[in-house]
């Protein structure tokens, strides 16, 4: 026994088809920007150093006294130079006169005379001019005072939206075959 055949043909569908690509193009610009920085507030308060320098001492260790001074001085010195003196005489009169009885009155004036005018030793020293601690130095130092009073910046930032254009791809298709199934059946 002969059994039926089944015979099968199909033809595939063939379709041509046509794809435009989708364009995006995107830019960023920059953004707008505006920053200003203030000067800060500087404030400086000083008081000033005092230096005292005292040479009066030094001044008349050397010799440089000023005019009123160097009149006191020397009319202190001129009046216990007389006062010396009166002394001076007074002891030779007082020594004349206790002599003078004793025969010896050449002699008095003579020994009288060579206490005063005999021959006199100078001392002689080093001495160091001005003197060490003579000059007074007074310092008082001063003060700065520096005050800095920071300021923000001032910033004006705007940001600009991005461009965006996009066109969209396309797809088209044509159908050049189309699909087809065929059977036929053999006995």
């Amino acid at each position: 026994m002969r059994l039926p055949q089944i015979q099968i043909r199909t033809t595939d569908a063939k379709i041509d088809l046509y794809i435009a690509k989708p364009q995006q193009h995107i830019e960023q610009p920059k953004a707008t920007q505006h920053i200003e920085q203030p000067a800060a507030i500087l404030d400086i308060n000083t008081t000033k150093s005092i230096l005292k320098i005292d040479s009066s001492q030094a001044r008349r260790d050397i010799g440089m006294i000023g005019p009123l001074e160097s009149s006191a001085n020397y009319s202190e010195k001129g009046k216990q130079e007389a006062i010396k003196g009166m002394a001076r005489r007074a002891r030779e009169g007082r020594q004349m006169m206790e002599m003078a009885g004793k025969d010896q009155g050449r002699e008095i004036v003579q020994n009288i005379a060579q206490q005063n005018h005999g021959p006199h030793r100078v001392q002689f020293n080093v001495k160091f001019v001005p003197s060490v601690g003579s000059v007074k130095i007074d310092y008082t130092p001063g003060t700065t005072d520096v005050n800095i009073k920071r300021r923000e910046p001032i910033i004006d930032a705007q940001v600009n939206k991005p461009i965006h254009e996009y066109t969209p791809g396309k797809v088209t298709g044509t159908m050049i075959q189309r699909p087809d199934v065929d059977i036929d059946v053999i006995i």
